[in-house]
């Protein structure tokens, strides 16, 4: 009757788990239903899926937007090295400066040198003056400013909100005469103001006051210089019903002040007519306090310290308006869906390259999108998320590591009691054909089998306790897998008390050097257990133990390596001819004695393969049980010459 043997693999399928359940550990390859958990973790998607929610889970919660920020600074910084437009030259600042408050005392300054402003600028009337200054306390010079802001007919005053939540107005006198505009702000987190709100409670912001009278006058003018009159009205955003704060991002060109900044005139010049008045002439202008230490700071991307004055916002939503560039940016929907794509495609981009190719590539792909961002807002005005993308690239490269660094984990703590360092690398380097089919398919090979047993453990096992007995066929099996194991060689769960080993799977090796090598690594593997033997009976004899003997037993052929079993157990086993050969060689090592040293048999296939290598002597030819040809029997009776 012929005996079968089944060799199995550790437990290699989707969930890849040990069957810890209260029994010794079975090297078993599992197929367990696919459950849809196991499926998606197996997926290659899955990793960019888990890095796309994730991010996605992110942006919802806020935790990106502190980076988002710091982007925005960025990437108007990296515009600048472009070339991009200037501030528009219809808009003009007269600050109440340093020189100003030197001149005519602390602010607020006596409402007679506004009123003094206002008959200078008469000459060349602007097209629209907006004060950025509360006039909420009375004076004895009201009633002279109210009539001076009459006469210009398109003068825009500065509303605001208290902090007892009621509006601060001019005073009466004033506020009759004035269109009025609120002087919101909206500082983010770094206190850069990036936002501001066109409409509060239906309140027009200061921007779009002057703006309408900006309009108006480009109506009213009818000069020797037409330039103005003949240009198109400005465009206005319309007020929207049921928005409480209706807001726009604000596209800041580049800093308010110095060469390329918004033309800037200091107030007490102006009244000294230091400046020629005509510069003025057809502008938007603003009035604000611009002095060092003024409690009106305004934050920008490229002024924070220190930063600039509250009047350049105005200005620059004017200039925005102006020009029809305010900030653009996407909807949240497409924002995420961008998140989305960013997890998913990041991950496929990266999953096919080694470590080396993804860090390169995790370099590559941040600084092509910041690029990208760049020319998006050079181009179109349009802000694109640069730090939630940049940091779903970086993700996706941490979660394919974390990936794949679990999958190891799962392999080699499944191998490493079981192959070598060297077959469980070989393993993971073939780790698709295990996660993505569940099993290894049947594959034709040749490989070396090694079959080993202990002589007379049924005797030895009578007279021992059962814990004693399993503690000292441990230690014995232990010592047996190690040597196996340093040979390259794959150990099956042991038969009883027996060892089975295969040289040469659970991946073909088709050259002829691979298979002879892999005959070496057997015997080589069974004289290494032979003398490892020898000192493990050495310390069992002082712990007054059995001592142990083996035979062993190796042949080289044919076999067949596949995946074998129904959908709940799925054994990896190694069927064949030369299987049951090598079991019934390592039988006839207890008969044969003479020129045995090693009690090593081996087949005249192995021989042919090893006969190089090691020395051999002819022990006998036999006609194998359930074998139709003799076979000549060889033991190994040395080491290679040295």
């Amino acid at each position: 009757m012929k005996r079968l043997y089944i060799f199995r693999l550790p437990q290699m399928a989707y969930s890849l788990r040990e069957n810890t359940g209260g029994k010794s550990e079975k090297m078993v390859v599992k197929a367990r239903g696919k459950s849809l958990r196991d499926i998606l973790e197996n997926h290659f998607l899955f990793p960019g899926v888990l890095t796309a929610l994730f991010s996605m889970g992110l942006w919802q919660v806020g935790a990106w937007a502190t980076l988002e920020l710091l982007g925005f600074n960025l990437l108007f910084c990296a515009r600048n090295f472009l070339p991009h437009p200037s501030w528009d030259s219809r808009i003009a600042v007269i600050a109440i400066d340093d020189a100003t408050l030197r001149q005519y005392g602390e602010f607020p300054l006596a409402r007679d040198r506004y009123t003094q402003l206002l008959e200078t600028l008469e000459a060349a009337p602007p097209a629209a003056i907006g004060f950025d200054i509360l006039f909420t306390e009375p004076s004895s010079q009201d009633a002279t400013l109210a009539e001076a802001m009459a006469v210009n007919g398109n003068v825009v005053l500065a509303i605001a909100p208290s902090l007892q939540k009621q509006t601060l107005r001019p005073v009466p006198v004033l506020d009759r005469v004035t269109a009025k505009g609120h002087i919101v702000s909206n500082a983010d987190i770094d206190g850069v103001t990036r936002q501001t709100s066109l409409y509060i409670n239906q309140v027009p912001s200061f921007s779009i006051m002057l703006l309408q009278a900006y309009n108006n006058s480009l109506q009213q003018t009818f000069t020797a210089d037409t330039t103005n009159s003949k240009k198109s009205l400005i465009t206005l955003p319309p007020l929207q019903s049921g928005v409480t704060a209706q807001s726009v991002w604000i596209n800041w060109l580049e800093s308010t002040q110095g060469a390329r900044g918004i033309p800037t005139y200091s107030f007490a010049d102006v009244l000294q007519k230091k400046i020629d008045t005509a510069r003025l002439k057809n502008k938007i202008v603003l009035v604000g306090l611009t002095a060092t230490g003024a409690n009106d700071p305004l934050k920008t991307p490229f002024e924070q310290t220190p930063p600039t004055s509250g009047v350049y916002m105005h200005a620059a939503v004017i200039d925005n308006l102006l020009n029809q560039r305010l900030l653009q940016r996407l909807p949240q929907q497409i924002e995420l869906l961008l998140l989305f794509s960013f997890g998913i495609g990041s991950s496929l981009i990266l999953l096919p390259g080694k470590f080396p190719k993804r860090t390169l590539l995790l370099v590559l792909l941040p600084v092509t999108w910041f690029s990208l961002s760049v020319l998006a807002l050079f181009i179109s005005n349009l802000w694109l998320p640069t730090a939630a993308p940049i940091g779903t690239i970086f993700l996706a490269g941490l979660t394919l590591q974390w990936q794949e660094q679990k999958e190891k984990q799962q392999l080699m703590s499944l191998f490493a009691r079981h192959v070598s360092q060297e077959t469980a690398a070989l393993i993971w380097q073939h780790r698709s054909e295990i996660f993505q089919n569940g099993q290894l398919d049947a594959k034709e090979m040749v490989a070396t089998v090694l079959f080993t047993d202990i002589r007379s453990f049924t005797t030895i096992s009578e007279g021992m306790k059962p814990r004693e007995l399993l503690d000292w066929l441990n230690s014995y099996l232990g010592a047996m897998a190690e040597c196996i194991q340093q040979h390259h060689g794959v150990v099956d769960k042991y038969i009883g008390d027996a060892v089975m080993a295969v040289f040469g799977i659970p991946f073909p090796h088709t050259r002829a050097e691979e298979i002879q090598q892999d005959a070496i690594d057997a015997i080589s593997a069974a004289i290494s257990m032979q003398e490892r033997l020898i000192l493990l009976n050495q310390e069992l004899e002082q712990q007054g133990k059995p001592t142990i003997s083996i035979g062993i037993g190796i042949h080289t052929g044919l076999v067949v390596a596949g995946s074998i079993g129904g959908s709940q157990r799925l054994n990896y086993s190694v069927l064949g001819d030369a299987v049951n050969i090598a079991a019934r060689l390592e039988q006839l090592n207890k008969n044969a004695k003479e020129g045995n040293p090693y009690n090593i048999l081996i087949s005249e296939t192995t021989f042919q393969l090893i006969k190089q290598h090691f020395h051999t002597q002819q022990i006998q030819q036999l006609q194998l049980r359930g074998r139709q040809q003799s076979t000549m029997i060889y033991s190994i009776t040395g080491l290679p010459d040295s």
